[in-house]
């Protein structure tokens, strides 16, 4: 009989302690290629060598060019398009589900998709009878398609993360936007303005983060992309004010909502977002609205011929930390304080 066997029960260990190298690997798609190399020169890891490409016929093909056996790999992978590689958005979500399906056929340890900008995230509920769920879709695929979890930053919804059985690590740039108008050092008399009801928790954080005031914008939506607001309810005249949102897409919403503030009384208006969709003709729309600054991170790659009054905060750094602490077990909420969940 060997000796474990004969070893008493109160001396045997609760784990099998294995000697071996662990492994974190960084894996780029088509998608955002500059932000995942700012991330891998953060974390002093290359990126893994990957070939990734189109058909004619449109079918997306992926080999993984080194052996992810028993390694955590980290697929970076926003799922917005990229006009200078080539993708769409609809490429970049197919694109990263082969890319998942291809490190677990290859043995990886585990799989995490490092997405963002979470697409398809503002259909994550019923507006009309026969819509789909498509945020809750997107989930089921990255699921099926192997990831043992998500990182992502700043959903459109909370009730996103419901939609998934995987852990899904959320960040906010939530303190990296409000550091950046503290540093601007503007006038004391500040208004954060939330552009609907459903913005207000987020706006309520960023206001107290500032020292700000609180203002709420009332808006309907007759129909997709279209915006009517009506009045501001609360204070903003001769104030600063700061309008708060997760994204910008064609920026239409966002510049009635600042023309509707400077009516209203308003000195100056700023407005910020997590994510800089930018959709045809956003660009236009927003070098006529009354800005003085837009500020975005680049969780979505900035096209060519933004206005002037376009700022861009790299988030790499914040990335790279959650990916850190992903690979070694700590925790991602103590980086923000546990104050991660601006819904």
């Amino acid at each position: 009989m060997s000796a474990v066997a004969t070893m008493p029960a109160a001396q045997l260990g609760t784990s099998l302690p294995l000697d071996y190298g662990k492994r974190l690997m960084l894996f780029s798609g088509r998608a955002h290629p500059a932000l995942a190399h700012d991330i891998s020169r953060r974390i002093g890891v290359g990126l893994g060598p990957i070939n990734l490409k189109t058909f004619s016929s449109g079918e997306v093909y992926c080999r993984l060019e080194e052996s992810v056996r028993g390694a955590d790999v980290f697929l970076i992978q926003p799922t917005c398009g990229n006009p200078q590689t080539g993708v769409s958005a609809n490429d970049a979500l197919m694109e990263l589900l082969v890319m998942i399906d291809a490190a677990v056929g290859a043995s990886a340890h585990r799989v995490i998709a490092v997405t963002p900008w979470y697409g398809y995230c503002r259909q994550d509920k019923k507006s009309a009878p026969r819509e789909p769920l498509s945020a809750r879709l997107v989930a089921r695929m990255l699921e099926t398609a192997g990831a043992s979890r998500v990182l992502t930053m700043d959903l459109h919804a909370g009730q996103v993360q419901g939609f998934f059985s995987k852990p899904v690590d959320h960040m906010t740039a939530t303190m990296m936007l409000t550091q950046y108008f503290h540093d601007l050092a503007l006038d004391e008399r500040l208004v954060v303005v939330s552009p609907d009801v459903g913005r207000v928790k987020l706006a309520k954080k960023f206001a107290e983060r500032l020292g700000a005031d609180l203002a709420i914008l009332n808006k309907e939506r007759p129909e997709h992309q279209v915006a009517s607001i009506d009045h501001v309810i609360g204070d903003v005249r001769g104030k600063t004010a700061i309008i708060v949102d997760d994204m910008i897409d064609t920026g239409g919403t966002l510049r009635a909502a600042g023309e509707s503030v400077i009516r209203a009384g308003a000195a100056r208006v700023f407005a910020t977002a997590t994510h800089g969709v930018f959709s045809d003709p956003a660009y236009e729309i927003l070098a006529s609205g009354p800005f003085e600054q837009v500020v975005v991170t680049d969780t979505i790659p900035l096209r060519p011929g933004a206005p002037a009054n376009v700022r861009v905060i790299p988030c790499a750094g914040l990335l790279a930390d959650s990916i850190r602490r992903i690979f070694s077990d700590d925790s991602v909420s103590a980086a923000f304080d546990g104050q991660n969940h601006a819904f």
